[in-house]
């Protein structure tokens, strides 16, 4: 057993997520007795609806559970899987110019990109798992999304930089108005016939792996696309004890837990970070140190990213993403199936047919020294995710409230000694930064190439700007 937490110091029930209308999809389950890993799947399906530029049916994504009674955390891994199990093998993508935050981000889409997906296995296991509420209530909310939810401010000012991946084919009809023009914030998103995609989930939610929907799905991929029934067959949703850093931050130890195999190695550099004090937006040695420390795993999609904290004390953090998609349609359904396969920063090694993609995601839970929870966060932002992780989980580690360390500006250390930052940091900072050979690009604004962190904590709950995103506390 954990020892209790006392009132002051623990973490209130509530939800955080990067879209208003995912948020309230999770406060709602909480209201009405939801575990917390309830919340979640219910706001990582209505992410599949309102976040497409994001995520979707057709993604995959990892959650880390942390169990208050017992103290236990447990990492899901449903990312996506290399297919070529089957009798069909890859042809090639199709090259496209994607830039985000004005950095250039190799990218392919077509067929031949298209991954196994693990989303819909994958938010049925952790129901299955941990979930109190019935199977339908949590796909509702998402089913309604579906009908068209407002598109945020942010997305509609990043759509203009991945049109090459998103109005592609049918994305026209999605992401661009009747007279071709893009969608504008407050314009509805709605993925045409999307509404009979969450409607088969919710009723016969195997039919994503072997009926209809997997039929449509492996006819869209046909001409070049590797994916077949085999690979669909052979997929499997896999738990994983969570690899564990113990550190000292402001005076107090705690242990920071996460998946172990994330592309970027976060936990490493969390650690290496926590080592230097100061704030990186005003002190020059933190900042250098900062940048030192994500150089120093050099191994480098887009995503989103829910958590959830229920009554009890129960955490969930899901992180999902469907790359920029793949420009292809599953026909009859709406949804755009995911191009992990043209993610240039995802390539590393060989890919071996029926193993992971690799993937930066590291959703996490952070533990005070008698086992109680003391911080559950993710973020969205490919390899951004590690610098936005980073620098907000240290803050809030440090005392500042969820919402304050998320808007706080971030740096990310690019290659070629490239080092970009949001505006706020202090002129003697860029000159430090300057001093130590890095190139140094200020923008003008805040931008979702900076990540999307999404976070619940003693003091509260904080919720990215960068993506529009919300948070909602209970009780």
């Amino acid at each position: 057993m954990v020892n209790p937490v006392p009132p002051d110091e623990r973490v209130r029930p509530g939800v955080a997520a990067a879209h208003p209308s995912t948020a309230g999809a999770g406060a709602a389950v909480l209201r009405r007795g939801g575990h917390a890993v309830d919340a979640a799947v219910a706001m990582t399906l209505v992410s599949c609806a309102a976040e497409t530029l994001f995520t979707g049916l057709s993604g995959g994504g990892f959650a880390v559970v942390h169990e208050a009674a017992t103290g236990r955390t447990t990492c899901v891994d449903f990312f996506v899987a290399v297919p070529g199990l089957g009798e069909r093998r890859t042809g090639r993508g199709v090259p496209i110019q994607v830039h985000l935050g004005g950095h250039p981000v190799p990218y392919e889409i077509g067929p031949a990109t298209v991954a196994v997906p693990g989303l819909p296995v994958g938010v049925r296991h952790l129901w299955q798992r941990w979930g109190r509420l019935d199977w339908a209530t949590l796909v509702e909310p998402a089913l309604t999304a579906s009908y068209g939810t407002p598109f945020p401010l942010t997305h509609a000012e990043l759509l203009p930089n991945i049109t090459e991946a998103m109005c592609a084919g049918e994305g026209a009809q999605v992401f661009c108005r009747p007279d071709g023009s893009l969608l504008q914030a407050g314009d509805p998103l709605f993925h045409p016939e999307h509404w009979r995609a969450f409607e088969l989930l919710r009723d016969d939610p195997d039919a994503f792996s072997t009926g209809p929907y997997a039929e449509a799905m492996l006819a869209a991929v046909a001409e070049g696309g590797g994916l077949s029934a085999t690979d669909l067959a052979a997929y499997r949703v896999r738990e994983s004890e969570p690899r564990e850093v113990a550190m000292e931050v402001a005076g107090r130890r705690v242990r920071v837990l996460a998946r172990g195999d994330d592309l970027d190695d976060v936990l490493a550099t969390l650690l290496g970070a926590s080592e230097h004090d100061g704030d990186p937006v005003s002190d020059p040695a933190a900042a250098t140190h900062l940048v030192e420390a994500l150089r120093a795993h050099p191994r480098l999609a887009d995503t989103t990213n829910v958590c959830a904290v229920d009554a009890d004390g129960n955490a969930c953090a899901v992180t999902t993403s469907l790359g920029l998609g793949s420009s292809v349609y599953v026909p009859g359904y709406g949804v755009h199936l995911n191009s992990m396969l043209g993610e240039g920063e995802l390539v590393r090694d060989e890919w071996v047919p029926g193993h992971r993609v690799n993937s930066m995601m590291s959703p996490m839970v952070v533990l005070d020294g008698a086992g109680r929870l003391r911080l559950v966060a993710g973020a969205a932002g490919g390899s951004r995710i590690r610098p936005a992780l980073v620098q907000t989980v240290l803050r809030m580690l440090r005392g500042v409230p969820p919402q304050e360390a998320i808007d706080r500006p971030r740096l990310a250390a690019l290659p070629h000694g490239h080092v970009r930052l949001e505006p706020g940091f202090s002129p003697v900072v860029l000159d430090a930064l300057a001093a130590a050979g890095n190139t140094v690009f200020e923008t003008r604004t805040q931008l979702p190439f900076f990540g999307g962190v999404s976070a619940l904590s003693p003091l509260g709950a904080g919720a990215d700007p960068r993506r529009s995103g919300e948070w909602v506390l209970l009780g």
